[in-house]
């Protein structure tokens, strides 16, 4: 099958469209497998000129909310430890940096590999937001992997992870760019569900072809999100769909069967070498695996 693909921001078709210029926005917050923030700001200038509000129901690192920082939004996930650490951050954030800031202070007076041990084994014997946040940190690539019972299976890095001040400061920044959000433990499905005619639901979902080590990625169901989106699109609310587009530097195209009429336009987001593949290929250079994503709008 032949397929073109372009640099980032460059419509498929040849009608005019009028794109919006955020900022870049690098704070990271959490390291997460698919991050977006080093262009989420491409994502967000395709977002209509004015919304309702804002839903991002596969949350992970919330890049793009962070960088979109709209008035209004609901950020929202299935995955209970990191909704916790997303809503210490709105209610809370001086509990977020504790709870950081505690287990970096485990790692310098046990040693990184013994502090890591001991809260990646709190963690995994009760899954909970205060150690998930230091291990998504301290974990080898900020590759968070879980085995198929949700045993996080990610081994020490061998890098430092960012000192508590500078998570202070992220956490500082971060809360004022979601101060119009909340946060919430829900389905996709649920949340979508809530979307009204004139709000943004911009989904990420986990892609097909990389990333069946994320929590719940090996029962996720494309054609359900499809069926979801359609459902929306016929509210009138605006669907924006990051999926798997092509890899190893364009010369594999990862075909997903996209239900015909359901969007609209396509852009092909250049998102840079695979972090996935980072991981697995330590120490080399990773020249031919630049990764593009499709981007798919229903407007």
């Amino acid at each position: 099958m032949q397929y073109a693909f372009f640099d980032a921001r460059v419509e498929r078709d040849v009608v005019p469209i009028t794109t919006f210029r955020h900022e870049p926005f690098k704070q990271q917050l959490l390291k997460w497998v698919g991050n977006k923030q080093r262009f989420a700001h491409e994502i967000a200038d395709f977002f209509p000129a004015t919304a309702g509000t804002y839903f991002e129901p596969f949350l992970g690192s919330a890049a793009v909310l962070g960088t979109y920082a709209p008035p209004r939004a609901i950020g929202s996930d299935i995955f209970a430890p990191l909704i916790g650490i997303w809503q210490a951050l709105k209610d809370n954030p001086d509990a977020l940096v504790g709870w950081y800031g505690k287990r970096l202070t485990m790692r310098a007076q046990m040693g990184k590999q013994v502090a890591y041990d001991t809260v990646l084994a709190s963690y995994n014997s009760h899954p909970n937001p205060a150690d998930f946040v230091y291990l998504s940190r301290a974990c080898y690539g900020g590759v968070v992997r879980f085995r198929r019972d949700g045993y996080m299976s990610t081994p020490c890095g061998p890098h430092e992870p960012v000192p508590l001040v500078s998570f202070e400061k992220r956490v500082r920044v971060w809360r004022e760019r979601v101060e119009g959000a909340r946060f919430e433990r829900l389905d996709y499905q649920e949340a979508m569900s809530h979307a009204k005619a004139g709000d943004i639901v911009y989904c990420d979902p986990p892609y097909t072809h990389t990333q069946a080590i994320l929590y719940g990625a090996q029962s996720f169901n494309l054609a359900q999100l499809m069926a979801a989106i359609a459902d929306c699109k016929s509210r009138g609310v605006h669907v924006i769909l990051s999926i798997d587009g092509t890899k190893k530097s364009g010369s594999v195209f990862c075909d997903i069967r996209i239900p015909d009429g359901l969007f609209e336009r396509e852009i092909a987001v250049n998102v840079g070498r695979s972090m996935l593949r980072r991981f697995q290929l330590s120490g080399e250079t990773l020249e031919h695996e630049v990764v593009h994503d499709r981007l798919l709008l229903t407007y």
